[in-house]
């Protein structure tokens, strides 16, 4: 039996709206958009962006390299859609380490020149595109001082032309105190919770992307397998507080700072 005009119209219809379906679903992240959908979304008032900024260096026996990397991509999302009308840059994923770092394999490390000459770069093409407030967020301590730096010199140079660098530095500052305060409220120990790859680290990982975390070598954290902290007790749902925690500081902060020049 031959489809009817009205059976054959909706067949078209739903034919069209799945092809239309990659550009409606593009997302916030800019990789995954052509030059015509980002062109639109500036246009109708997405001239926001966030560069998220990660790290490959080693993170003990039990945790990848990738970790500031993939875990500053998920969060920057969240916080791109809560913000709204917020677009993600690609991460930064080579950065400045520190020697401690180096004496591992797998870590990469880049002068500061070269890390901030490329921050600099990109946030000079966004900003010519069109995007009028470009939000570095910083997954790691060490670079920290240099995205402050950078912000300042680009506003400087960027003044009166209408577009704004923001160092989101509430969004490290979450991570780096808020959540480890928290922790401790709930009866962990400084020991524990650790400044690097130790149970806040990793419980953060476990509730971001468990595949990037091996259970199964946790006994192994120590100072010498480049661990400070203990990673024993981490657990996803402690992680996931401090995903929360970390989210909702830093689109408040943002939204301060953006907010501030309008």
């Amino acid at each position: 039996m031959k489809p009817g005009p009205a059976l054959a119209a909706a067949a078209l219809v739903l034919g069209l709206a799945g092809f239309a379906m990659p550009c409606a679903a593009a997302g916030p992240q800019l990789d995954g958009m052509t030059w015509p959908e980002v062109r639109e979304a500036i246009d109708g008032g997405s001239t926001t962006i966030v560069i998220p900024i990660g790290g490959t260096e080693q993170n003990g026996p039990h945790m990848a390299l990738g970790k500031h990397n993939v875990r500053v991509a998920r969060l920057a999302e969240r916080i791109a859609a809560q913000l709204g009308r917020t677009l993600v840059a690609p991460v930064m994923a080579y950065v400045p380490e520190p020697a401690g770092h180096m004496r591992f394999p797998g870590t990469i490390s880049v002068s500061a020149e070269a890390f901030t000459g490329v921050l600099a770069g990109a946030a000079r093409s966004l900003r010519q595109h069109g995007f009028r407030d470009i939000v570095l967020l910083g997954d790691s301590g060490d670079y920290q001082p240099l995205l402050r730096q950078l912000s300042e010199r680009l506003n400087r140079e960027w003044a009166g032309g209408g577009a704004r660098v923001h160092h989101a530095a509430a969004y490290y500052q979450a991570a780096a105190t808020d959540y480890p305060q928290l922790l401790r409220a709930e009866g962990m120990s400084q020991a524990q919770v650790g400044t690097h790859a130790g149970l806040a680290d990793t419980s953060l990982m476990l509730a971001v992307d468990a595949s990037l975390v091996r259970m199964q070598r946790l006994h192994e954290a120590s100072p010498q397998t480049g661990v400070a902290g203990d990673p024993s007790r981490a657990s996803a749902a402690l992680g996931q507080k401090g995903v929360d925690l970390i989210v909702d500081k830093a689109v408040a902060a943002i939204r301060q700072s953006v907010g501030a020049r309008r």
